[in-house]
């Protein structure tokens, strides 16, 4: 569930939670984008690896554990940031969350994904992964995010 600042009751400020997301390129020129929500219309929600910032960890270094537990690749170097969304809010659990987002690239040689080091929220929520070309995604009609991603 999304929600805009508006909606968040004014005796409780959302938390301010940072979050790294992770631009998975391979040698094929596709993206890595992992799925959740199929809504009613069978439309479904894509998005890249990546997740909340541990106390303690660089956005960098959150990076590198995200993309190890989503897709079991430890080998990975990362671009220097090269983009921060918007800030955005969601409920979970009754708490309401700013998300603060930044993206780093990664160039990587195709592999087949590991999932197994999903965190128990990933695996309930998270419903599959697929490598997208350029061409799918000017395709789709799912919700992509980042927006605007099919733009070269």
């Amino acid at each position: 569930m999304v929600t805009t600042l508006a909606q968040v009751p004014l005796d409780r400020a959302p938390i301010s939670r940072p979050s790294v997301r992770v631009l998975l390129i391979d040698d094929a020129d596709r993206l890595l984008l992992f799925s959740a929500g199929e809504r009613a219309d069978g439309t479904l929600r894509w998005f890249t690896a990546g997740g909340g910032v541990h106390p303690g960890e660089s956005h960098e270094q959150a990076a590198l554990r995200e993309i190890r537990e989503e897709t079991g690749l430890t080998d990975v170097t990362l671009s220097r940031e090269v983009w921060r969304g918007r800030p955005w809010t969601t409920v979970r659990n009754g708490v309401t969350y700013e998300i603060e987002q930044r993206y780093y690239l990664a160039r990587v040689t195709a592999f087949e994904i590991d999932t197994s080091g999903f965190e128990d929220f990933e695996g309930a929520t998270i419903t599959g992964h697929r490598w997208w070309t350029v061409s799918d995604l000017a395709a789709t009609n799912d919700t992509l995010r980042p927006a605007g991603l099919p733009q070269p």
